[in-house]
C-alpha cells in the first residue's frame, strides 16, 4: 500500500470512529417509543438519557484535549472507541433507567474522547491546503452515525438487541483504527499547573469561546429537532414507527450535504461567517413551521430535510476554523476541546429544555427555543466577522 493510500484508509478509519461514536447518540433517539413503551418514560426521561450523553463533554473538553496532547491522538481514540463499547454493554444489560442513566453516562466518556482525538488526529494527517474538506469530512460523522442508526433500527423489535449490536459496530471500528490508523506522539508531561494555564490561555482567546456558543447554539437546535423527530412523526403527523425511522435517517443524512458543501464553499472563498449567519436564520424559521405542524406531514417532512441540509454548513466550518484560531499552535487540540464542550453543552440544553417544554405547553413551544438559538446565531456570526483574518 502506497503512502496516499495508506493515509485515506487511516482518514477514513477515523471518520469511522467518528461515525459509529454518533450512532450511540441515534441509537437512542430512534429507539425512544421502544423505551417509553417498555420502561415507561416521559419525555423529560428521553431527554435526560440523550442530554447525559454530553455532561462530561460539556465540561471535560479542554482536559480532554491536553489529555490527548500528552499520550498522542491516536491513543485517546482507541480508549474512547473501548469506553463507548463498554458502555453499550453495560446499557444493554440495564435492568432499570436507573443503570441505563449511567451506561450513557460511560458512552459520554468514549464520545468525548473520541470527538477530540478525531479531529486533532486529522490535524497530523493533513496538509493546510485540504484542512476545510478534511473537517467537513470529519463533521459529517455526527448526521452519517445518526441515519445509519434510524435506518438499522428497522431490523429491530428490542432496544437491547440494538444496544448490543451498536457496541459491535465500535468494537469494529476501534480495530480499524488500530490497524490503519499511524500512531501519533506523546507530548510533555501534564501537571496541574500546566493545564491550569493551558484552559486559561483557551478560555481567554476571543476567538475559541465565540466557536463553542457558536456550536451549542448549532447543537442545540439540530438536537431539539432530531431528539423527537420519531416522536413528532409518529405522535403528531400519524405515520408508523417503521415510516418515521427512514424519515428520520434521510433527514439526519441530508446534514451531510451542508457539512461537504461548507468545505466546498470554503475553498471557494465564502466568508466563514456568512455561512453561519445564513444557516442559522435558515434553521429557527423552518423550526417555526416544522414544530407547530402547520402541514401536513410530507411538507413537514422536507422542511426536516431543508433543516438539517443547511445547518450542516455550520459544524464543518466550526471545527475548520478552531485550529486557525488557536492562541498557539500546542493548544490547537484545547481550542477544539472548548468547541465541542459548546457542542456538548447545546446537545443537553436542546433535548432537555425542548423536551420539557412540550410535556408542559405542547409541540408549539419547542419552535420558539429553536427560534431564539438560530437569532442568536447571528450575532455570534457578526461578532466572529470581526476578528481579523481565517477568512471570518
Amino acid at each position: 500500500m502506497g503512502k496516499e493510500e495508506a493515509r485515506r484508509g487511516a482518514v477514513l478509519a477515523i471518520v469511522g470512529a467518528g461515525v459509529v461514536a454518533a450512532l450511540q447518540v441515534g441509537k437512542l433517539i430512534i429507539a425512544a417509543p421502544l423505551l417509553r413503551k417498555d420502561l415507561g418514560l416521559d419525555l423529560a426521561s428521553i431527554g435526560a438519557l440523550a442530554a447525559v450523553f454530553s455532561v462530561l463533554g460539556m465540561f471535560g473538553g479542554i482536559a480532554a484535549g491536553g489529555v490527548i496532547t500528552r499520550f498522542g491522538a491516536r491513543r485517546m481514540l482507541l480508549a474512547g472507541l473501548a469506553a463507548t463499547a463498554a458502555g453499550s454493554a453495560m446499557g444493554a444489560m440495564a435492568p432499570g433507567y436507573g443503570i441505563l442513566l449511567a451506561s450513557r453516562v460511560v458512552e459520554g466518556l468514549g464520545f468525548l474522547m473520541i470527538t477530540v482525538a478525531g479531529p486533532a488526529a486529522l490535524q497530523r494527517l493533513v496538509s493546510a491546503s485540504n484542512r476545510d474538506f478534511a473537517f467537513a469530512l470529519w463533521s459529517c460523522y455526527m448526521p452519517a452515525g445518526m441515519a445509519i442508526a434510524m435506518l438499522a433500527s428497522q431490523a429491530f423489535g428490542d432496544w437491547r438487541a440494538y444496544w448490543w449490536c451498536a457496541g459491535a459496530a465500535v468494537a469494529v471500528a476501534l480495530v480499524s483504527v488500530a490497524a490503519l490508523a499511524p500512531a501519533t506522539p506523546a507530548g510533555a508531561r501534564l501537571s496541574w499547573r500546566g493545564l491550569r494555564q493551558d484552559t486559561a490561555d483557551t478560555v481567554g482567546a476571543p476567538g475559541p469561546g465565540l466557536l463553542a456558543l457558536s456550536f451549542m447554539l448549532y447543537s442545540l437546535m439540530f438536537f431539539a429537532l432530531f431528539t423527537f423527530l420519531p416522536i413528532l412523526l409518529t405522535e403528531q403527523l400519524g405515520l408508523t414507527l417503521a415510516t418515521a425511522g427512514v424519515y428520520s435517517a434521510i433527514a439526519s443524512a441530508a446534514n451531510m450535504v451542508g457539512n461537504l458543501g461548507a468545505g466546498v464553499l470554503l475553498a471557494r472563498g465564502w466568508r466563514r461567517s456568512t455561512l453561519i449567519a445564513c444557516a442559522s436564520v435558515a434553521m429557527g424559521a423552518v423550526a417555526l413551521l416544522i414544530f407547530r405542524s402547520v402541514l401536513p406531514a410530507m411538507p413537514t417532512f422536507l422542511l426536516c430535510v431543508l433543516f438539517s441540509a443547511v445547518g450542516g454548513l455550520i459544524p464543518a466550518t466550526l471545527l475548520g476554523t478552531a485550529p486557525l484560531l488557536a492562541p498557539r499552535p500546542g493548544l490547537t487540540a484545547a481550542s477544539v476541546g472548548l468547541v465541542m464542550q459548546g457542542s456538548n453543552l447545546g446537545q443537553v440544553i436542546g433535548p432537555l429544555a425542548v423536551g420539557g417544554a412540550i410535556d408542559r405547553y405542547g409541540w408549539a413551544s419547542a419552535s420558539l427555543i429553536v427560534a431564539a438559538a438560530g437569532l442568536g446565531g447571528v450575532a455570534l456570526a457578526w461578532r466572529l466577522r470581526r476578528l481579523k483574518g481565517a477568512g471570518l
